[in-house]
């Protein structure tokens, strides 16, 4: 095993208000009802379109969907930055990984332009491949980001890993027959990860947990 692929939101980032703060500018520009931080948590995990269609009333069939979901990508992509930050701990387990000779990437539901941005400002060259949503690739849980960044990577499904906090991601990892790894600390509960087959063995509640279970990983492997 020598590859990781992680999810951002939720996983290696906390980006929960700047996403909020967009959801509820778009709800307020077109009139609609805005909502709770947990309500924005609720509908996050499958892209930005999937995000505003669970965020504005009748969802698609509203008249103003296109233009509301454009607002929004416009808004977040100037503001994606306001309050997002590392969850603690997640830079050093990223520069541990590194150091111990891992091909590291990311593999988003968010829009392209925003992840490879947020890659970049939090990450550097400690993530060498950040992979959102376009016109090119199926978003999760299809497992086409998956497979580019193993290409991008120079890597193999055989020897890679996905690690992510929902059942988005856990979805993602079988469709790319990748082992997985959840986290807790994202933006589902462990019973809902639990509820969607993440087992014990791989569930770590702390970015620090993530190398030594590798480590347990490449030994078996």
């Amino acid at each position: 095993m020598d590859t990781v692929i992680f999810d951002l939101d939720g996983t290696l980032l906390d980006t929960l208000e700047d996403l909020t703060d967009s959801v509820n500018y778009v709800m307020e520009k077109f009139g609609f009802p805005v909502h709770s931080i947990e309500e924005v948590r609720a509908f996050l995990g499958n892209g930005a379109p999937t995000l505003l269609e669970r965020s504005i009333p009748q969802g698609v069939d509203n008249p103003a969907y296109e233009a509301s979901l454009a607002a929004f990508k416009a808004h977040y992509a100037e503001h994606c930055e306001d309050k997002t930050a590392p969850y603690d701990g997640v830079p050093e387990m990223l520069a541990a990984l590194k150091e111990q000779g891992y091909r590291l990437a990311v593999v988003s539901n968010k829009f392209d332009g925003a992840v490879k941005k947020l890659c970049k400002k939090y990450f550097g060259e400690v993530i060498t491949v950040a992979i959102g949503e376009s016109a090119e690739v199926r978003r999760k849980p299809a497992p086409d980001t998956v497979y580019r960044a193993l290409r991008e990577l120079g890597s193999d499904a055989s020897r890679a890993v996905y690690v992510g906090d929902s059942e988005v991601d856990i979805r993602t990892a079988k469709n790319a027959s990748l082992p997985c790894i959840s986290v807790t600390w994202g933006f589902r509960t462990e019973e809902k990860l639990r509820s969607e087959g993440a087992c014990e063995e791989r569930l770590i509640r702390t970015p620090q947990a993530l190398v030594p279970l590798l480590s347990l990983l490449r030994e078996e492997g």
